[in-house]
């Protein structure tokens, strides 16, 4: 880690089509004394590994809320498609070599993921970009669509990514049990090269990338590798109403 510059990007969407200002509900605060891309800023700061943290945001009130909580906060169009193309506008200006991209809607991330996620891709010469994934032990997270599969190969690359059970095991019924299958669940946070994220949007599109909704498809499918993490933590985003409430609910009993 010697001399490599790394900065947390956190891309802040207000808009969301599920859970409208998810970001900053008053009753998050309520419950738990912050808001929840609060919880996610300060979570993160306590990384040993970055030099900084940033949000990206597109709406004026995400914007006020970091700085009044004491964070520092970029504008950014209001056009993007995506947290990546966001993330993008604002490593423009940046000085650094690696741009961690953690999710705004995900309170629960630990400090110890980001720098996880940070030294795989320091200590890594081939891939351009890391991330992280755990072990799927149940197999309700196997067969939901919603939880993201990786497969790596021999030496920690990602080889696919997909919504589906990967890797298909034959001659199970149960195959969450199945000697030697090992299934993991990718981690929604990306460590980049800041020199590849500038020309990651530039890529061509991906068919794969299309039908699996999986943005990280794009990278594999024109050739680039991503290095896997295996960590033994994990992080729950807040997609509906309903993972609001238990997020509140495992806040009250911690």
């Amino acid at each position: 880690m010697n001399g490599i510059k790394a900065v947390v990007i956190i891309p802040a969407r207000y808009a969301s089509t599920r859970l409208p200002m998810k970001l900053i509900l008053p009753e998050v605060k309520s419950v738990t004394g912050r808001y929840i891309i609060e919880h996610v800023y300060q979570n993160v700061k306590s990384a040993k590994r970055i030099n900084k943290v940033i949000v990206a945001t597109d709406h004026q009130r995400i914007f006020d809320i970091v700085k009044e909580f004491g964070g520092e906060a970029e504008m950014t169009s209001v056009s993007h498609t995506s947290g990546t193309d966001r993330i993008a506008e604002v490593a423009r200006k940046l000085n650094a070599d690696i741009i961690v991209n953690v999710q705004g809607d995900e309170p629960e991330v630990n400090a110890v993921m980001v720098d996880q996620v940070v030294d795989a891709l320091a200590e890594d010469k081939e891939a351009v970009i890391a991330t992280l994934a755990n072990r799927i032990k149940d197999t309700e997270e196997l067969t939901n669509p919603n939880v993201v599969k990786v497969v790596l190969d021999n030496r920690g690359y990602a080889l696919y990514f997909s919504r589906s059970q990967i890797p298909f095991v034959r001659d199970s019924k149960n195959p969450i049990n199945e000697s030697g299958a090992v299934f993991l669940r990718h981690l929604g946070i990306y460590s980049y090269r800041r020199e590849f994220l500038l020309k990651y949007s530039k890529l061509p599109a991906s068919a794969l990338e299309s039908v699996e909704k999986l943005e990280q498809l794009r990278v594999l499918s024109n050739g680039f590798k991503i290095k896997v993490a295996i960590t033994n933590y994990t992080s729950r985003g807040i997609d509906t109403k309903e993972d609001l409430m238990a997020f509140m609910e495992r806040y009250k009993h911690d």
